[in-house]
């Protein structure tokens, strides 16, 4: 049995800021990216991407004809998005800006530091200009998180800011954007008078379907904790409480 060897560890501050040059570098590129509307040229690393993230290793897959390659077009991807992804991969660490993302490339890691921070900052996060510029991927694993530290009623209230944003932008019904993220509201958590408040305003400026709503009224009707647990009326971290959750049986997760 061979002896273990003594391991050592460099400084990681010098590590990391000389990958970080490499960031758009020309200088030893082997792929390039046409990235977004403007159609910007942005230098990386075959290798590096490969064996950083599943979406490049696909994307990159097969291995280059002779000659220079064709660039990759990535036309729908934000430019600032996505060198802030390139230095993720690079370092291990980015500093984000509003319009920074990560959902497109599947980077768990990523993700979840940014959900994290949200969870942490929610009332903060939820009114910003940022939020209402989320994709509906990006939003998707906030609006399932137990961890968020606001309630259910100030959450659909902004769940329909963010649609109204979404609809004036695409052009397109409110309730068609938020199609894809309101069944994560978890309306039976809403006192039967903020519920009866939400239907009204439902009639007049649908964001919900009708039957999401009547499943969280049977909540109410059953009262009771076993029958309801199909339901989404687990309460979040920031929930706060009403009478009628002693009668769902269900705490905080």
């Amino acid at each position: 049995m061979e002896p273990l060897g003594l391991v050592v560890h460099g400084k990681a501050e010098p590590f990391s800021a000389a990958l970080r040059s490499l960031v758009n570098n020309p200088r030893y590129s082997d792929v390039c990216f046409v990235v977004g509307q403007e159609r910007q040229e942005v230098f990386a690393h075959r290798c590096l991407l490969a064996c950083r993230c599943n979406f490049f290793q696909r994307l990159l897959g097969t291995e280059p004809g002779p000659g220079v390659p064709s660039p990759v077009v990535l036309s729908t991807v934000p430019t600032e998005a996505f060198l802030a992804v390139l230095e993720f991969l690079y370092t291990n660490s980015v500093k984000l800006q509003r319009h920074s993302v990560a959902v497109t490339f599947g980077l768990g890691p990523l993700q979840e530091r940014c959900v994290a921070f949200i969870e942490a900052h929610s009332q903060e996060a939820l009114r910003s200009q940022g939020f209402l510029e989320l994709s509906a991927a990006a939003l998707l694993p906030l609006l399932r998180s137990d961890k968020l530290c606001v309630d259910e009623a100030e959450l659909v209230r902004a769940a329909r800011s963010w649609a109204r944003v979404g609809a004036a932008v695409l052009e397109r019904p409110v309730a068609e954007v938020a199609a894809p993220v309101v069944k994560e509201l978890r309306l039976a958590l809403l006192a039967p008078a903020e519920l009866s408040a939400l239907e009204e305003q439902n009639r007049q400026e649908p964001l919900i379907p009708a039957e999401q709503i009547v499943e969280a009224w049977k909540c109410h009707a059953l009262r009771r904790g076993d029958e309801a647990r199909g339901a989404p009326c687990r309460r979040r971290r920031g929930t706060l409480p009403r009478e009628h959750h002693r009668f769902l049986d269900l705490s905080f997760k």
